[in-house]
């Protein structure tokens, strides 16, 4: 049977500019109790310790991989709009008692939740960006998308420079809730089914987690779920401990900021310059340098360097982590067809954000065990390195894909 024709470009960009914008909310909610936390702890009544601090992170980070699965598997079931939307009014919601919450236990509980629809976002957005793109320019059309999350996240920082401390921290929170005067936008443009060429003969799509371990795609499935989770150790192992290794190891950073702006930076521009190789074929040798970039930075930041070679370092790291992540999604999307997309996206990120949950712990668990001068460097390429070789025992797709489910989207 004919392949379809691609989707038009005003369609496919209109797709991609929505998926940045919405994946920018995303990285606001995510970073901003990164930002807030000084401010927190110096809040009196809350009576909050560094201690606290870390559990509020992880009950936000607990709460995603629920909300990764279960949009997901509702995206290919029922259509992407349904789960963006209430996704979007989910996390405003929250967001918004996250503003006004009286006390530092009830403000975590509404981390936990704003957790579940930060989790649902990525798949879901991700799916529906690479459903419109051009088949020749998947993988930077979902790089781009991508990046609104790094943006997100600077927008976070600048935000709480500019107003914090002279106004009270859970101002930022209200501002994340703005994300509600997006969910009519996402009613209006985003398809209510997903255009799936390989339907039964029944006209009915089957989406399934089974499906995830038929014939041929079994062991990519787990390979993936690896990847995923190693690239979340870092990412957040990163951006957890970095700065604080690297002031250990004599670097005068400056400021957090600093750092947050070119790890950011530098995973923002990396990953759109290395889309187009991974949209000629290159998808896995890309994927797997940018992990061994992750390494060789991380390597290279144990030894002191002059502060040019040093900020480069730290955007090389932001590319072989945070970029490195992001060519994992775009590789998991390109991989399965339409009907089970959004299915293996939500449970490679449900699954691999444990990484998430570990990644700062396992850091700490090894600067104690091991008094080594730079222990942590060396403790950040493990995970980089596992993940090239992951990466490198994938198939180039899978074995079972027809002619049909390989037509453009």
């Amino acid at each position: 049977m004919a392949a379809r024709t691609p989707a038009p470009p005003g369609r496919s960009t209109a797709g991609l500019v929505l998926g940045v914008v919405i994946l920018f909310v995303d990285g606001y909610d995510l970073f901003v109790l990164g930002t807030a936390g000084p401010s927190l702890l110096a809040y009196a009544p809350w009576h909050a310790t560094p201690a606290a601090l870390g559990v509020l992170g992880s009950v936000t980070a607990l709460g995603m991989p629920l909300g990764a699965i279960a949009a997901g598997w509702s995206g290919d079931r029922w259509g992407r709009r349904t789960p963006l939307t209430v996704s979007l009014v989910w996390i405003s919601f929250w967001m918004l008692l996250s503003a006004v919450a009286p006390t530092l236990w009830l403000f975590g509980a509404t981390r936990f939740a704003t957790g579940i629809g930060l989790g649902a976002l990525v798949p879901v957005v991700v799916a529906f960006v690479t459903d419109r793109a051009p088949q020749h320019r998947r993988t930077f059309h979902s790089n781009v998308a991508l990046t609104g999350i790094a943006f997100g996240g600077l927008a976070a920082s600048l935000l709480g420079r500019a107003l914090l401390p002279a106004l009270h921290f859970q101002w930022l929170f209200l501002i994340g809730a703005f994300p509600l005067l997006l969910a009519p936008v996402v009613w209006r443009l985003v398809p209510r089914e997903v255009d799936d060429p390989a339907k039964d003969r029944a006209g009915q799509r089957a989406s399934t987690a089974a499906q995830l371990f038929a014939p041929g795609y079994r062991r990519p499935t787990l390979l993936f779920w690896a990847a995923t989770f190693l690239a979340l150790i870092l990412v957040y192992g990163a951006s957890t401990w970095l700065p604080t290794l690297m002031v250990e190891a004599g670097y005068d950073v400056g400021s957090s900021l600093e750092f947050a702006v070119t790890f950011n930076v530098g995973a923002i521009v990396g990953t759109i310059l290395v889309a187009p190789a991974a949209d000629r074929g290159y998808v896995k040798p890309v994927t797997v340098a940018c992990f061994l970039f992750a390494a060789v930075a991380m390597l290279a930041l144990s030894v002191p360097q002059s502060r040019w070679l040093l900020l480069t370092m730290c955007a090389i790291a932001g590319l072989g982590s945070l970029g490195a992540q992001n060519l994992v999604n775009s590789y998991v999307a390109r991989f399965y067809p339409p009907r089970i997309r959004g299915t293996a996206l939500g449970f490679s990120l449900g699954v691999g954000r444990i990484g998430a949950i570990v990644g700062p712990s396992y850091l700490a668990v090894v600067t104690i065990l091991i008094t080594t001068a730079h222990v942590g460097f060396y403790a950040f390429a493990v995970p980089a390195v596992l993940g090239a070789i992951i990466i490198g025992l994938l198939p180039a797709r899978a074995r079972t894909r027809s002619r049909r489910e390989e037509a453009p989207v």
